[in-house]
């Protein structure tokens, strides 16, 4: 293997997921996935035709991880919860999901305030409720993401300041309760290769023995107005995730067939996690496609590991 471009393979159904499958839909991407009660269940963005933002988070179900059902009315609606996270803007979008022992935690980039997007902090147990819990980032903030257990005694996080604008970095910090973060730290900048020089981003860790495994992607443009989205990875250390012990150099997927490369946004291929089934040596990686529609790729777990080892 010289490269990891050839480890995800796309699902021959793909899109597996597309605007007329939720109703009145203009778009539908950007998923978050969750393992619950043996199903696979993705929190999507939405935009509806009538409307100038998302009107919430939906949850898409499925038992074979192809095929799914949407469910009719959203999870997250935050035009009917307290102040202030009644106050959404134009964004709504692009959740990530970790599950802390018997909860799943959102970090969900809304728009509330003059400066950008910001990370709220939320949970659910049973996908049927949503509880808003906090503020957790100052904007312009957007790509926190949760990782799914303590570290000596403290949660973590991976950031993405900057709200996407030119040479947006990852970083990383922790909290002793979830609500209050701090220890702020320079992870990762964007141009360690030629497709992340304008910008990167993380989605929550997976943990495995070799480290904990992050999709991330990375942008590039030949001009101003001409991006192009690409998803990779990287490993940290599992006891100072503050290190890099490796990560791709390589891209996992690029924007190549039709329904990534032409959509509501074009050249898109976008992720906000995956999932890691060990049994099988499998990784599942759903992803939003020009931000219309949603895409599956699926490969083997410990070759990307060893992509990131080997820095293909």
């Amino acid at each position: 293997m010289k490269n990891a471009t050839t480890i995800l393979t796309r699902h021959p159904e793909n899109p597996v997921i597309k605007p007329a499958d939720v109703d009145n839909a203009m778009a539908v991407f950007n998923p978050s996935p969750v393992m619950y009660q043996g199903k696979i269940l993705l929190v999507l963005s939405v935009y509806k035709f009538g409307t100038n933002m998302p009107v919430g988070a939906f949850i898409a179900e499925s038992a074979d991880g192809v095929h799914f059902t949407v469910r009719d009315k959203p999870l997250i609606d935050l035009r009917k919860a307290p102040y202030p996270f009644n106050q959404v803007g134009s964004f709504l979008i692009d959740n990530r999901i970790a599950q802390i022992e018997d909860t799943y935690y959102f970090v969900t980039p809304v728009d509330i305030a003059p400066g950008g997007p910001v990370g709220m902090l939320g949970r659910t147990k049973d996908f049927q409720t949503y509880e808003p819990m906090e503020i957790i980032t100052l904007p312009s903030n957007r790509g926190a993401s949760l990782f799914p257990e303590k570290i000596n005694g403290k949660y973590y996080r991976l950031d993405r300041p900057g709200g996407g604008e030119m040479g947006s970095p990852i970083w990383i910090c922790s909290s002793p309760d979830l609500i209050h973060w701090g220890c702020y730290r320079p992870l990762l900048q964007p141009g360690y290769a030629f497709w992340n020089r304008v910008k990167i981003g993380p989605t929550p860790p997976i943990k495995t023995p070799a480290g904990w495994l992050v999709i991330t992607h990375g942008v590039w443009s030949w001009m101003d107005s001409d991006y192009h989205y690409y998803i990779a990875a990287m490993l940290l250390d599992l006891e100072n995730p503050e290190r890099i012990i490796g990560k791709t150099t390589s891209w996992l997927l690029a924007p190549e067939k039709e329904y990534e490369r032409h959509g509501t946004v074009s050249d898109v291929v976008f992720p906000c996690g995956a999932i890691a089934d060990f049994d099988k040596d499998e990784l599942r990686l759903y992803y939003g496609a020009a931000d219309t529609n949603v895409g599956l790729a699926t490969g083997s777990l410990s070759a990307v590991i060893e992509a990131c080892q080997k820095e293909l």
